[in-house]
């Protein structure tokens, strides 16, 4: 079953705990601090492989979850690092983000990866907080959360040559003559639901992979008849061949097919428009194809494109026209690939602050949250290191600019203060 499209979530292992202890010897009597710091949680990974063709597995598994880190523990032990969940996915998986529709990653090569959810650090130990007026402190960090996340995964599938055209015009024929791909083939339209990938075979060292794409339609631009569905598996393509019924038996002229197919390519993406584009005349076995020909072959020639006579049915004038596309694809000039928009990195200390949903004020930003995530409020050292930092960002200021009153409540993530002013 080919699928092209997924929504998964993924969530990321938080941090351990760091660990707050004291060495304990005989003859000792004040051993000094010796926790460990937590252990990494694990990540999730998307990897792309060259065996997956389809995003069927994500039918049936939506959610991937790491585990956390282990705890660090005494004698300056180190906890584990959680082990990373990988997620295999076809090449030419594109990642968006599910609510914004950023496009975050596009994974095109062969063992390319992309980190979709990072695990949280692991806590620092109380060992780690040694000073020279501190001999002996007394707290530890809490492991830091991993992030979590919705996203949409799209397939694009990665060929050479694209064969596009109105249903029924022969594309699913052709290749299931010049490839071993074997679609399904009937004498009604839109017998192809799905894209169909065969590889073509010059000789013994030269082949280039070909796709058969869904019938288009017009307004298929606009999404019609699964436009754009369809139309996203040929952005990839290197060259179109462009297939025509030369015969016109359905009541539809050839010239007319040429201009609307091209219509729809050029509404959908400039880019595809500008593809490198050789057209093919099928079905020229017919008699009516004869005489539509010379009409075609001038007009296609004035829009700048090469024409070739086939007929899917015998199998005439097929080598010609994969020589033909593998010609073209030697003389193809790369386009500028499109840029990855990305997460785009912000000031971790930067913070703002909002009127709260069920507190008077909300505070918002990366540090401030991540602190709030991993401060032991149960240990006054801890919480006095919090209130040292929470002013030395500024938020105590920056509160009171909004008109924070004593006994007012803020909350930051998940935790809820009232504000005392220091």
């Amino acid at each position: 079953m080919f699928i092209d499209r997924a929504r998964i979530y993924v969530e990321a292992g938080a941090g351990g705990d760091g660990a707050s202890s004291f060495r304990r010897e005989k003859f000792v009597e004040k051993g000094g601090p010796n926790g460990g710091n937590g252990g990494r949680g694990g990540s999730v990974i998307l990897l792309a492989d060259k065996n997956l063709n389809t995003l069927v597995d994500f039918r049936y598994k939506r959610k991937f979850v790491a585990r956390r880190g282990n705890g660090g523990g005494n004698n300056n032990c180190t906890g584990a690092a959680a082990e990373n969940v990988v997620i295999r996915v076809p090449m030419g998986t594109l990642i968006k983000d599910d609510a914004t529709g950023v496009i975050l990653a596009d994974l095109t090569d062969d063992g390319q990866s992309f980190t979709a959810a990072r695990g949280g650090r692991g806590g620092k130990g109380n060992a780690c907080y040694v000073t020279s007026t501190n001999r002996a402190p007394t707290f530890a960090e809490k492991g830091e959360p991993g992030t979590a996340s919705w996203l949409k995964l799209e397939l694009k599938l990665l060929a050479d040559v694209g064969l596009v055209g109105y249903p029924s015009v022969g594309k699913s024929s052709i290749i299931s003559r010049v490839s071993a791909a074997k679609p399904e083939i009937a004498a009604y339209p839109f017998t192809t639901l799905t894209p169909v990938l065969g590889v073509v075979r010059i000789d013994t060292e030269r082949s280039f992979v070909l796709a058969d794409i869904p019938g288009l339609i017009e307004g298929a631009h606009k999404g019609v008849g699964l436009g754009h569905d369809f139309l996203r598996h040929v952005e990839r393509t290197k060259v179109l061949l462009h297939v025509i019924d030369a015969s016109g038996l359905d009541g539809r002229d050839p010239v007319e097919d040429f201009d609307k197919i091209n219509e729809e390519l050029a509404l959908y993406s400039e880019k595809l428009a500008a593809r490198r584009q050789l057209v093919v005349a099928n079905k020229m076995d017919l008699p009516e194809a004869e005489e539509n020909f010379e009409r075609l072959a001038a007009y296609v020639r004035e829009k700048g494109c090469e024409i070739i006579k086939v007929s899917a049915a015998t199998g005439a004038g097929l080598e010609e026209l994969m020589y033909k596309a593998y010609e073209m694809l030697q003389s193809y000039v790369p386009e500028p690939e499109e840029e990855v928009e990305g997460i785009r990195e912000e000031d971790p200390d930067s913070f703002q602050i909002v009127p709260g949903v069920d507190t008077d004020f909300e505070v918002k930003g990366k540090n401030i949250e991540r602190l709030v995530a991993m401060t032991n409020f149960d240990n006054d050292e801890a919480l006095h290191r919090f209130q040292l930092i929470w002013r030395k960002l500024g938020i105590e200021e920056a509160l009171k600019e909004k008109g924070v009153e004593e006994g007012q409540s803020v909350r930051i993530r998940d935790m809820v203060f009232e504000f005392k002013e220091q």
